[in-house]
């Protein structure tokens, strides 16, 4: 925990997406390291706050149709993708080492086929890693129990499969590495005090300065989970709080928030909000750095826009693997603006921002600028 400078207000870490007996529980609810009642202690396997690469599976499609039917993930930049060709009627399938899943949205397996996977790109998850607290969950690989953190790089490694998955525990405070490249950051997470404070009142610790830092400067791409309390972001939430991680990273030129549908949402089965999703509200500056993804909690057993920001964090790496020259703030500004706004019921921008992230919409064109 880190004191405000000025006021001496205590101001801590938060998950942003707990199941606790098969309900989301709001990010102000529980403190890290206090969330998961009747959890478990984490074996041997819990990865630390260093640069271990997480593991992903391979294989073929699973786990049902997509909404809308296939996609087609764009066009390739005029040339062969990474699978190549053996003679013009014959292609050869693409090694993604990826598993498409019903969770996922059908854009993602289109991306894959079209050659773009998240290659040379690193995401680096933020997270809870070592409180030894478990969550119960189940993407599609079988029922297992897994601190917040490893849920949260395992989706964005199975959204990106060829990205470099990166793990920093937030307990750790230490400033944020880059890798050389695209870079994407993952914040499944809030930092919360009383509301009422100037966000520059706040005594950073090196590891929020470093990602408030590059989110202003353009330099990694920053996907951040909206938060759980149903109020807009910036605001106070039920208990008076407000998570000033957000408020901080308003108006970042690469920081995109993300909050959570109840489903993917397709033009002839619309997504509504979930019902804990924060929102952009009023502001504008807010409502354009918005997104909207399917969280699926009914498949996966984890609810909260914890589960929604790796999905777009995944999104930006895929995104980087088509368009290499783009930087962080035009892999942003492209998901930003080919979001939809037809496959969300009732859309509204003060509830959606821009709209639901469109990956083949995203791919769609040659070049980006």
């Amino acid at each position: 925990m880190r004191r405000n400078r000025n006021a001496y207000t205590v101001i801590s870490a938060a998950i942003l997406g707990v199941v606790v007996a098969g309900a989301p529980v709001s990010a102000s609810d529980y403190e890290l390291g206090l969330f998961a009642k009747g959890g478990k202690s984490v074996d041997g396997g819990t990865k630390g706050g260093g640069s271990d690469k997480q593991s992903r599976g391979g294989g073929k499609k699973s786990g049902g149709t997509s909404d809308g039917g296939t996609t087609d993930g764009g066009t390739t930049d005029g040339g062969t993708t990474d699978g190549g060709t053996t003679d013009p009627g014959t292609t050869t399938p693409i090694d993604h080492g990826g598993t498409w899943y019903s969770w996922m949205a059908g854009d993602v397996q289109g991306a894959w086929d079209s050659g773009y996977y998240g290659q040379n790109t690193t995401i680096t998850v933020v997270d809870d890693f070592n409180s030894g607290s478990l969550l119960n969950g189940d993407l599609g690989t079988g029922a297992q129990s897994l601190t917040h953190g490893q849920w949260t790089a395992m989706q964005s490694g199975m959204i990106a499969p060829g990205a470099q998955v990166n793990t920093h525990d937030f307990y750790s405070g230490q400033a944020v590495g880059l890798s050389a490249g695209f870079n994407a950051i993952n914040l499944s997470y809030g930092m919360m005090a009383a509301h009422g404070y100037d966000v520059n009142q706040i005594g950073w610790s090196p590891q929020e300065d470093s990602i408030i830092s590059y989110a202003r400067a353009g330099s990694a791409f920053v996907s951040k989970a909206a938060g759980n309390d149903g109020v807009a972001i910036g605001a106070a939430n039920a208990s008076g709080n407000e998570d000033y991680l957000g408020t901080a990273l308003i108006g970042a030129q690469s920081a995109v928030f993300v909050g959570a549908l109840s489903s993917n949402g397709s033009t002839s089965a619309p997504a509504s909000l979930a019902w804990y999703s924060n929102t952009p509200g009023t502001n504008a500056v807010t409502q354009e750095q918005f997104l909207v993804v399917g969280v699926d909690g009914g498949q996966t057993g984890l609810y909260g826009t914890s589960f929604a920001a790796p999905i777009v964090a995944g999104y930006g790496a895929i995104v980087s693997s088509k368009f290499t020259d783009a930087t962080p703030t035009m892999v942003a500004d492209q998901l930003l603006g080919t979001a939809r706004t037809d496959t969300i019921a009732g859309y509204n921008v003060t509830l959606h921002g821009q709209g639901e992230a469109c990956l083949r919409c995203a791919l769609a064109p040659t070049g980006i600028n």
